[in-house]
C-alpha cells in the first residue's frame, strides 16, 4: 500500500520514537556487529561529526561567494588530503559525496582531458582498463559516459596485472586504475608497475584510493613497509580518497585530487546558455550539504596525524587479531592484507552458509566471491569484540559443517 502525507503534523517526540522502532531491525553497529557501511572511531569522533554537521547543515557548498567558510574548510581538507598523498605543490582537488562520485569525476576528467590534448577523438569510444578487482563504481561511470570497460584478470596473489592490463591498452584507452587497497581483498596493487605501463601507452593513471587513502599515510608513519601507491609515482594523474571511510568523517565525502590544477580544470561544468546566469560545479552534485565539508574539517583537525595514527593502529592491531583467530579455525587469509580489510576463506566449508550463521547472530559484513570468503572492514570499535567474533565464528563453523546453502549466495549478494 503506497504511503500518504498525513492531514496533520505530528509531534516530534512521537516520530522519533517511530524511527526507533524502525531501527530495530538494523544492525547493531555502535556495538560494534557491522563490519562494513559504518566507520565507528569511538563516541568522541561521533560527536564532533554530528555537532560540526548540524552547525552547517543548512549552508550550501554550491555557493562559495556566500559561504566563504565552507570554501575555506574544503580547500583545508584538499590540502590535507594532497599532503598525506605525497602530491606535488601543484596539485589541487574537490570535496565529493562520495568514492562514485570521485571516481565518476576522475574518468569525466580523464576523458575530457584526453579530448582536448588530441589523444582521443570526438568520435572515438574511449575505454578504461581496470584489474577484475576494481570497484564497479567505474562501471557506472562508463555506463554513464557511453565508455568501454576492459577488466583484466588479475594475478594468483589477487593484485593487478600490469602485463596483462598492458595488453589490453590502446589509442582509445583514457584510464589505467590501480587500487590501493581493492575493496575485495584488501590489497594495494603494483601502482609503480602500471605507472610504467601508463608511461609507455601515455595513459592516464588513477589511484582508487577510496577505502585506503586516509588510512594507508598512517599505515606508512606508523612503520608499515607498504609498496608506493600514491602520489609519488610520477605517473599517478589522480586519486580517489574517501573521508567517510577511514577519514572517520561524516557520510557524504570523499575527495578526488589532481596532480595539478591543471588537470582538475577539465573537471568543472561551466556553462551560461539559460536564464539564470553562469554556473559552474566542480563535481557532479549541484548543491553540496554544508554539513558534510564541515564535519570532515572538524575531524580531521580534531584527531590530527597522532589521533589518526594511534586508530590505525588499532585497526592494523584489530586484524592482526583476527588472522591470528581465524587461523586457529581451519581459515585461510586471502592475499596478504596490509592495511584494514581482511578476507578468509576455507577449502572444505560453505562460507556463505557460515555468514549466515554469523548473521543470525547480529554480525553484518561483506563476502568475496571467488574465493568464496567473508570479507571484514575493520573499524577501532571492533577491538573491543574481537573475542566475540571469534567465539562465534567457531560456533557458525561448528553449525555448518560443510552443509550447503544453495540460496545464501543469492541472498548475500543482493544484500552486500
Amino acid at each position: 500500500m503506497r504511503a500518504t502525507m498525513p492531514d496533520h503534523g505530528t509531534s516530534w517526540e512521537d516520530l522519533s520514537s517511530q524511527m526507533d522502532e524502525m531501527a530495530t531491525g538494523d544492525v547493531n553497529w555502535r556495538d560494534g556487529k557491522a563490519a562494513v557501511y559504518v566507520f565507528n572511531a569511538g563516541e568522541d569522533v561521533s560527536r564532533v561529526q554530528k555537532e560540526a554537521y548540524t552547525k552547517f547543515m543548512s549552508e550550501n557548498g554550491l555557493g562559495p561567494m556566500a559561504f566563504p567558510s565552507l570554501k575555506r574548510m574544503e580547500e583545508e581538507v584538499v590540502q590535507m588530503g594532497l599532503s598525506l598523498l605525497q602530491a606535488p605543490g601543484d596539485a589541487a582537488g574537490s570535496v565529493t559525496s562520495g568514492g562514485t562520485d570521485s571516481i565518476t569525476m576522475a574518468v569525466k576528467t580523464a576523458r575530457d582531458y584526453a579530448r582536448a590534448t588530441g589523444r582521443l577523438s570526438a568520435s572515438a569510444i574511449p575505454n578504461i582498463v581496470l584489474p577484475w578487482s576494481g570497484h564497479p563504481a567505474f562501471d557506472k561511470a562508463a555506463m554513464m559516459m557511453d565508455m568501454e570497460l576492459r577488466r583484466i584478470p588479475v594475478s594468483e596473489d589477487f593484485l593487478a596485472d600490469p602485463a596483462a592490463m598492458s595488453e589490453a591498452v590502446d589509442q582509445n584507452t583514457i584510464m589505467i586504475v590501480g587500487s590501493a587497497p581493492c575493496f575485495p581483498y584488501g590489497l594495494i596493487d603494483p601502482i609503480t608497475e602500471l605507472g610504467a605501463v601508463a608511461e609507455q601507452h601515455d595513459a592516464w593513471l588513477h589511484v582508487d584510493a577510496c577505502v585506503g587513502g586516509f588510512f594507508a599515510p598512517f599505515a606508512r608513519m606508523n612503520g608499515a613497509d607498504l609498496p608506493a601507491f600514491d602520489f609519488a609515482v610520477p605517473q599517478v594523474k589522480s586519486m580517489s580518497a574517501d573521508l567517510h571511510k577511514y577519514g572517520y568523517c561524516a557520510k557524504g565525502a570523499s575527495t578526488v585530487l589532481f596532480r595539478s590544477g591543471e588537470l582538475k580544470d577539465h573537471m568543472a561544468f561551466d556553462t551560461n546558455d539559460w536564464p539564470g546566469g553562469r554556473m559552474i560545479t566542480p563535481t557532479l552534485a549541484g548543491t553540496r550539504p554544508g554539513g558534510a565539508i564541515a564535519a570532515a574539517w572538524a575531524v580531521m583537525n580534531y584527531l590530527g596525524i597522532d589521533g589518526y595514527r594511534t586508530k590505525q593502529g588499532a585497526v592494523v592491531e584489530t586484524r592482526e587479531r583476527i588472522e591470528a583467530g581465524v587461523k586457529t579455525l581451519g581459515f585461510q587469509i586471502i592475499g596478504s592484507p596490509q592495511l584494514g580489510l581482511v578476507g578468509y576463506t576455507h577449502p572444505q566449508r560453505d562460507m556463505f552458509a557460515i555468514w549466515a550463521k554469523l548473521f543470525e547472530r547480529g554480525w553484518f559484513t561483506s563476502v568475496v566471491t571467488k574465493p568464496k570468503g567473508i570479507h571484514l572492514m575493520l573499524s577501532p570499535k571492533h577491538a573491543e569484540v574481537v573475542d566475540t567474533y571469534l567465539s562465534d565464528l567457531e560456533w557458525a563453523t561448528e553449525q555448518v559443517r560443510g552443509a550447503n546453502a544453495p540460496e545464501t549466495e543469492r541472498e548475500i549478494r543482493y544484500s552486500g
